[in-house]
């Protein structure tokens, strides 16, 4: 099937050909159509999946098809994303889909100056792409106005739940036209969400073209059992040892980003951190330094990893184990993409099995592990504020870990032979 089969004129496939988008993907296929003939859409489609071009295009279509007078004070298409790097992201895709037409796209975020966002609205534009907060900075200083929106997308709408923004949502919908096409994407179809997005659509076409305890058979999982202390120091030998060129580390909070880079450095690995706590520009420098493979290490938080859109990246690396057992699919969703295989490792401690545990069911499946030589899990791994029962607790774990120990050294010994 060809995108011009879906509906897409020879122009705009034209276009995307040059970007190398000349098959549609199962969300495109599915998705596009409909979209085309003006019917509200929910789609549950994992970010890698082609999900931009899937509304995009069809938007971009119906933009071409009016004329060319149409009032462009303000946008006519909103797009709403959860974080700075999806919202650029996206903004880049849709300029290059639009390339060639007089289509003006604009994109608002944080933690950068309002001036120059400001500058290009009143220079008039036909879609905006925004994150919930800023876009709201602009509207109540009257920089713009949603009120000939006709198209609306919110796009990772279950992250932006996440994150805190339904009440800033909500803000927005209260500004929107009633007529309208709405366009739902998310990871996800859990009740809250479609709790939301029927309170926003109006008989949508339900789209599902992955679930959330999916990951491709394209990408190797491994966990690597380790004392908590020693993980900074197997994460180093790893990417040493194993020539990793790029790597993508997932932790948990951002004061460790910072602080597993410093260490990273002294073992000489280049090494950068993004964080929501960073500024844009130091984002963005510390994103293109890793794509352009001046860091081999990219050390990031989830909700900052979100709209990270690397081609053919190798390796992801768990460093701590997700709260959220679905964050661990969506942090290897960022390798093995478009056919290419990928590598999925994760550095488990002891007081991380319950999460592993959680990984495990929620993909229906146990995950391979391995002890690596060197650095085997001690038998007993103290924590900073172990509070359990004693010596008598003690005895029982060791006498657990002492029989792990027997059973992987005699495994070890049976491969030998």
């Amino acid at each position: 099937m060809s995108f011009s089969q879906l509906g897409i004129e020879p122009a705009l496939c034209t276009t995307i050909a040059q970007h190398n988008i000349i098959t549609p993907t199962e969300i495109q296929q599915r998705a596009i159509p409909p979209i085309l003939q003006g019917q509200d859409v929910l789609a549950a489609a994992q970010t890698g999946t082609g999900k931009t071009a899937a509304f995009g295009l069809p938007i971009i279509q119906h933009l071409l098809h009016e004329s060319a007078d149409a009032a462009r004070d303000v946008p006519r298409a909103l797009v709403l994303v959860p974080t700075r790097e999806l919202a650029q992201q996206v903004y880049d895709n849709l300029s290059d889909y639009a390339a060639g037409t007089q289509i003006k796209l604009a994109v608002l975020y944080g933690g950068t100056s309002l001036k120059p966002q400001t500058q290009v609205l009143a220079a008039g534009v036909d879609i905006v792409i925004a994150t919930p907060g800023r876009l709201l900075d602009h509207l109540f200083q009257r920089h713009t106005s949603l009120r000939e929106i006709r198209w609306l997308v919110l796009d990772e709408a279950d992250r932006m739940l996440d994150m805190g923004f339904m009440p800033d949502i909500q803000r927005i919908l209260k500004r929107l036209p009633e007529q309208r096409q709405t366009l739902f994407f998310s990871a996800t179809f859990e009740s809250r969400i479609k709790s939301l997005a029927y309170r926003m659509l109006n008989e949508p076409l339900e789209i599902q073209v992955s679930t959330a305890n999916k990951t491709a058979d394209t990408v190797t999982q491994m966990v690597y059992p380790v004392d908590k202390r020693r993980k900074r120091e197997l994460l180093s030998y790893l990417i040493g040892s194993r020539n990793w060129q790029q790597a993508l580390v997932f932790v948990k909070t951002r004061e460790t980003t910072d602080a597993l880079v410093k260490e990273l450095k002294l073992d000489g690995i280049k090494a950068a951190a993004i964080s929501g706590d960073k500024s844009q520009g130091a984002r963005q420098k510390a994103l293109d330094d890793f794509k352009s493979g001046k860091v081999r290490a990219l050390v990031a938080t989830d909700v900052a990893a979100r709209g990270i859109d690397i081609d053919e990246l190798p390796v992801v690396i768990n460093y701590e184990l997700p709260f959220k057992a679905e964050d661990y699919v969506h942090r290897i969703g960022r390798t093995g993409r478009a056919g290419h295989d990928g590598l999925a490792v994760s550095l488990m401690s002891r007081d991380e099995e319950p999460l592993l545990k959680a990984v495990e069911t929620l993909l229906d499946s146990r995950l391979p592990q391995e002890w690596l030589v060197g650095f085997e899990p001690s038998v007993y791994e103290p924590e900073a504020n172990d509070s359990r029962g004693g010596r008598n607790s003690r005895s029982a774990e060791k006498r657990k870990l002492k029989a792990k120990l027997k059973i992987h050294q005699n495994r070890g010994k049976n491969s030998r032979r």
